[in-house]
Protein backbone atom coordinates (compact mmCIF):
# COMPACT_ATOMS: atom_id res chain seq x y z
CA UNK A 1 0.00 0.00 0.00
CA UNK A 2 1.38 3.39 -0.90
CA UNK A 3 0.11 6.21 1.27
CA UNK A 4 0.33 9.95 0.70
CA UNK A 5 3.55 11.85 1.24
CA UNK A 6 2.15 13.40 4.41
CA UNK A 7 1.14 10.06 5.93
CA UNK A 8 3.63 9.16 8.66
CA UNK A 9 1.96 6.21 10.36
CA UNK A 10 1.48 2.55 9.52
CA UNK A 11 -1.81 2.42 7.61
CA UNK A 12 -1.86 -1.29 6.75
CA UNK A 13 -4.32 -1.91 9.62
CA UNK A 14 -6.81 0.43 7.94
CA UNK A 15 -7.17 -1.59 4.74
CA UNK A 16 -6.64 -5.17 5.98
CA UNK A 17 -10.06 -5.42 7.75
CA UNK A 18 -11.78 -4.33 4.52
CA UNK A 19 -9.95 -6.99 2.48
CA UNK A 20 -11.02 -9.64 5.00
CA UNK A 21 -14.63 -8.47 4.70
CA UNK A 22 -14.45 -9.19 0.96
CA UNK A 23 -13.73 -12.86 1.66
CA UNK A 24 -9.93 -13.10 1.91
CA UNK A 25 -8.92 -16.08 4.05
CA UNK A 26 -5.58 -14.54 5.04
CA UNK A 27 -3.96 -11.11 4.82
CA UNK A 28 -0.35 -10.79 5.97
CA UNK A 29 2.00 -7.81 5.93
CA UNK A 30 5.25 -9.18 4.51
CA UNK A 31 7.30 -6.00 4.65
CA UNK A 32 7.25 -2.24 4.58
CA UNK A 33 9.55 0.54 3.53
CA UNK A 34 9.49 4.27 3.03
CA UNK A 35 9.29 5.03 -0.71
CA UNK A 36 9.14 8.27 -2.65
CA UNK A 37 5.37 8.41 -2.23
CA UNK A 38 5.33 7.53 1.49
CA UNK A 39 5.12 4.15 3.18
CA UNK A 40 4.84 1.07 0.97
CA UNK A 41 3.53 -2.23 2.31
CA UNK A 42 3.85 -5.67 0.73
CA UNK A 43 0.77 -7.77 1.44
CA UNK A 44 0.19 -11.47 0.89
CA UNK A 45 -3.52 -12.10 0.34
CA UNK A 46 -5.20 -15.47 -0.11
CA UNK A 47 -8.69 -16.23 -1.39
CA UNK A 48 -9.06 -19.84 -0.28
CA UNK A 49 -5.91 -21.59 -1.50
CA UNK A 50 -5.19 -18.98 -4.18
CA UNK A 51 -2.36 -16.54 -3.31
CA UNK A 52 -2.61 -13.16 -5.06
CA UNK A 53 -0.14 -10.26 -5.24
CA UNK A 54 -1.87 -7.04 -4.25
CA UNK A 55 -1.09 -3.35 -4.60
CA UNK A 56 -3.01 -0.17 -3.89
CA UNK A 57 -2.14 3.41 -4.81
CA UNK A 58 -3.52 6.10 -2.50
CA UNK A 59 -3.79 9.83 -3.16
CA UNK A 60 -0.75 12.04 -2.66
CA UNK A 61 -2.81 14.24 -0.32
CA UNK A 62 -4.76 13.12 2.72
CA UNK A 63 -4.85 9.70 4.33
CA UNK A 64 -6.95 6.57 4.55
CA UNK A 65 -9.96 6.80 6.89
CA UNK A 66 -10.16 4.43 9.85
CA UNK A 67 -13.71 3.50 8.97
CA UNK A 68 -15.70 3.68 5.78
CA UNK A 69 -18.04 1.90 3.39
CA UNK A 70 -16.98 -1.60 2.34
CA UNK A 71 -16.60 -0.57 -1.30
CA UNK A 72 -12.97 0.11 -2.14
CA UNK A 73 -13.86 3.22 -4.11
CA UNK A 74 -15.04 4.80 -0.85
CA UNK A 75 -11.72 4.16 0.91
CA UNK A 76 -10.16 7.22 -0.74
CA UNK A 77 -8.11 5.00 -3.06
CA UNK A 78 -7.23 6.13 -6.56
CA UNK A 79 -7.19 2.66 -8.05
CA UNK A 80 -6.58 -0.82 -6.65
CA UNK A 81 -4.27 -2.85 -8.88
CA UNK A 82 -4.09 -6.61 -9.22
CA UNK A 83 -2.12 -9.11 -11.28
CA UNK A 84 -4.45 -11.55 -13.00
CA UNK A 85 -2.23 -14.52 -12.16
CA UNK A 86 -1.21 -16.62 -9.18
CA UNK A 87 2.19 -16.55 -7.50
CA UNK A 88 2.96 -20.08 -8.75
CA UNK A 89 2.46 -19.01 -12.38
CA UNK A 90 5.12 -16.32 -12.10
CA UNK A 91 5.46 -14.70 -15.53
CA UNK A 92 5.16 -17.86 -17.62
CA UNK A 93 1.37 -17.55 -18.08
CA UNK A 94 -0.36 -14.48 -19.46
CA UNK A 95 -2.33 -12.31 -17.05
CA UNK A 96 -6.10 -12.91 -17.13
CA UNK A 97 -7.68 -9.50 -16.54
CA UNK A 98 -11.24 -10.72 -17.06
CA UNK A 99 -11.11 -12.01 -13.45
CA UNK A 100 -10.97 -8.47 -12.03
CA UNK A 101 -13.89 -6.38 -10.77
CA UNK A 102 -14.76 -3.31 -12.93
CA UNK A 103 -13.22 -0.70 -10.63
CA UNK A 104 -9.82 -2.44 -10.48
CA UNK A 105 -6.83 -1.56 -12.62
CA UNK A 106 -5.36 -4.51 -14.48
CA UNK A 107 -1.65 -5.22 -14.29
CA UNK A 108 0.48 -7.49 -16.42
CA UNK A 109 1.72 -8.46 -19.89
CA UNK A 110 1.10 -5.20 -21.80
CA UNK A 111 3.72 -5.07 -24.58
CA UNK A 112 1.78 -3.48 -27.46
CA UNK A 113 -1.10 -1.13 -28.09
CA UNK A 114 -3.18 -4.17 -29.02
CA UNK A 115 -2.54 -5.70 -25.58
CA UNK A 116 -3.56 -2.39 -23.98
CA UNK A 117 -6.77 -2.18 -26.03
CA UNK A 118 -7.66 -5.79 -25.24
CA UNK A 119 -7.15 -5.19 -21.53
CA UNK A 120 -9.41 -2.13 -21.52
CA UNK A 121 -12.12 -4.06 -23.37
CA UNK A 122 -12.29 -6.46 -20.39
CA UNK A 123 -13.92 -3.76 -18.31
CA UNK A 124 -11.08 -2.75 -16.00
CA UNK A 125 -10.83 0.89 -14.90
CA UNK A 126 -7.28 1.21 -16.19
CA UNK A 127 -4.06 -0.64 -16.88
CA UNK A 128 -0.64 -0.52 -15.25
CA UNK A 129 2.54 -1.21 -17.23
CA UNK A 130 5.79 -2.43 -15.67
CA UNK A 131 7.96 -4.95 -17.56
CA UNK A 132 6.54 -3.79 -20.89
CA UNK A 133 7.94 -0.30 -20.29
CA UNK A 134 11.34 -1.75 -19.38
CA UNK A 135 11.45 -3.83 -22.57
CA UNK A 136 9.90 -1.12 -24.81
CA UNK A 137 10.14 2.36 -23.26
CA UNK A 138 8.46 3.73 -26.41
CA UNK A 139 5.39 1.57 -25.66
CA UNK A 140 3.42 4.58 -24.42
CA UNK A 141 3.92 6.30 -27.79
CA UNK A 142 2.58 3.19 -29.53
CA UNK A 143 -0.50 3.16 -27.29
CA UNK A 144 -1.14 6.87 -27.80
CA UNK A 145 -0.73 6.70 -31.57
CA UNK A 146 -2.26 3.20 -31.95
CA UNK A 147 0.54 1.82 -34.10
CA UNK A 148 3.53 -0.51 -34.07
CA UNK A 149 6.74 1.51 -34.13
CA UNK A 150 9.58 -0.14 -36.05
CA UNK A 151 12.17 1.83 -34.12
CA UNK A 152 15.73 1.80 -35.46
CA UNK A 153 18.80 0.77 -33.49
CA UNK A 154 20.09 4.34 -33.72
CA UNK A 155 16.89 5.70 -32.15
CA UNK A 156 17.15 3.10 -29.40
CA UNK A 157 20.76 4.14 -28.76
CA UNK A 158 19.59 7.75 -28.45
CA UNK A 159 17.23 6.64 -25.67
CA UNK A 160 20.18 5.03 -23.88
CA UNK A 161 22.21 8.23 -24.32
CA UNK A 162 19.45 10.21 -22.64
CA UNK A 163 19.35 7.65 -19.81
CA UNK A 164 23.10 7.86 -19.19
CA UNK A 165 23.01 11.67 -19.35
CA UNK A 166 20.29 11.73 -16.71
CA UNK A 167 22.32 9.32 -14.56
CA UNK A 168 25.48 11.42 -14.80
CA UNK A 169 23.50 14.56 -14.05
CA UNK A 170 22.01 12.93 -10.95
CA UNK A 171 25.00 10.98 -9.56
CA UNK A 172 27.81 13.08 -11.00
CA UNK A 173 30.38 12.46 -13.71
CA UNK A 174 33.15 11.29 -11.39
CA UNK A 175 34.17 7.63 -11.21
CA UNK A 176 31.54 6.79 -8.61
CA UNK A 177 28.76 8.49 -10.61
CA UNK A 178 29.79 6.81 -13.86
CA UNK A 179 29.82 3.33 -12.31
CA UNK A 180 26.50 3.93 -10.54
CA UNK A 181 24.96 4.93 -13.87
CA UNK A 182 26.56 1.90 -15.55
CA UNK A 183 25.06 -0.44 -12.97
CA UNK A 184 21.52 0.76 -13.62
CA UNK A 185 22.12 0.80 -17.39
CA UNK A 186 23.23 -2.83 -17.37
CA UNK A 187 20.21 -3.84 -15.29
CA UNK A 188 17.97 -2.13 -17.85
CA UNK A 189 19.78 -3.78 -20.77
CA UNK A 190 18.85 -7.16 -19.26
CA UNK A 191 15.25 -6.21 -20.14
CA UNK A 192 15.86 -4.26 -23.36
CA UNK A 193 17.49 -7.28 -25.02
CA UNK A 194 14.11 -9.08 -24.93
CA UNK A 195 12.65 -6.74 -27.55
CA UNK A 196 12.29 -8.10 -31.10
CA UNK A 197 12.22 -5.43 -33.82
CA UNK A 198 8.83 -5.10 -35.51
CA UNK A 199 10.41 -5.38 -38.96
CA UNK A 200 11.74 -8.87 -38.15
CA UNK A 201 8.56 -10.37 -36.69
CA UNK A 202 6.54 -12.88 -38.71
CA UNK A 203 3.44 -12.23 -36.62
CA UNK A 204 2.48 -9.10 -34.72
CA UNK A 205 2.50 -8.33 -31.87
CA UNK A 206 5.34 -9.79 -29.80
CA UNK A 207 4.10 -11.60 -26.67
CA UNK A 208 5.84 -10.81 -23.41
CA UNK A 209 5.96 -14.44 -22.20
CA UNK A 210 7.49 -15.86 -25.40
CA UNK A 211 11.23 -16.34 -25.29
CA UNK A 212 12.98 -14.17 -27.92
CA UNK A 213 14.81 -16.39 -30.45
CA UNK A 214 18.38 -15.78 -31.50
CA UNK A 215 18.37 -13.63 -34.62
CA UNK A 216 20.59 -11.46 -36.79
CA UNK A 217 19.59 -7.80 -36.73
CA UNK A 218 19.45 -5.45 -39.68
CA UNK A 219 22.71 -3.85 -38.60
CA UNK A 220 25.51 -4.54 -36.13
CA UNK A 221 24.03 -2.38 -33.37
CA UNK A 222 20.61 -4.05 -33.59
CA UNK A 223 22.26 -7.47 -33.33
CA UNK A 224 24.32 -6.30 -30.35
CA UNK A 225 21.21 -4.99 -28.58
CA UNK A 226 19.49 -8.35 -29.06
CA UNK A 227 22.27 -10.28 -27.34
CA UNK A 228 21.50 -11.92 -24.00
CA UNK A 229 25.22 -12.14 -23.23
CA UNK A 230 26.36 -9.96 -20.32
CA UNK A 231 29.62 -9.17 -22.13
CA UNK A 232 27.65 -7.56 -24.97
CA UNK A 233 25.67 -5.44 -22.51
CA UNK A 234 29.00 -4.25 -21.11
CA UNK A 235 30.12 -3.35 -24.67
CA UNK A 236 27.03 -1.17 -25.07
CA UNK A 237 27.75 0.53 -21.74
CA UNK A 238 31.30 1.24 -22.92
CA UNK A 239 29.91 2.99 -26.01
CA UNK A 240 28.20 5.45 -23.68
CA UNK A 241 30.29 5.55 -20.50
CA UNK A 242 33.78 4.54 -21.55
CA UNK A 243 35.83 1.46 -20.59
CA UNK A 244 34.88 -0.50 -17.48
CA UNK A 245 37.34 -0.69 -14.56
CA UNK A 246 39.80 -3.60 -14.40
CA UNK A 247 38.28 -6.90 -13.16
CA UNK A 248 34.77 -5.52 -13.71
CA UNK A 249 31.96 -8.10 -13.43
CA UNK A 250 28.20 -7.81 -13.62
CA UNK A 251 25.47 -10.23 -12.55
CA UNK A 252 21.91 -9.21 -13.46
CA UNK A 253 19.62 -8.81 -10.48
CA UNK A 254 16.39 -9.87 -12.20
CA UNK A 255 16.60 -13.54 -13.11
CA UNK A 256 13.00 -14.68 -12.56
CA UNK A 257 11.63 -17.15 -15.11
CA UNK A 258 9.70 -15.00 -17.57
CA UNK A 259 8.92 -17.41 -20.40
CA UNK A 260 6.69 -20.40 -20.84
Amino acid sequence: IRTGVQEKVNVAHKIIPRIREWGASMVTVRGQRCGLGGWEFCLEIRWGDLPLPFGVLCPCQGSLPHAGAPAMQQLSLLSPQLHGRSREQRYTALSDLCLLPPFWAGNGDILSYEDANRAMQMGVSGIMIARGALIKPWLFTEIKEQRHWDISSRERLDILKDFTNYGLEHWGSDTQGVEKTRKFLLEWLSFLCRYIPVGLLEHLPQKINERPPYYLGRDYLETLMASQNVDDWIKISELLLGPVPPSFTFLPKHKANSYR
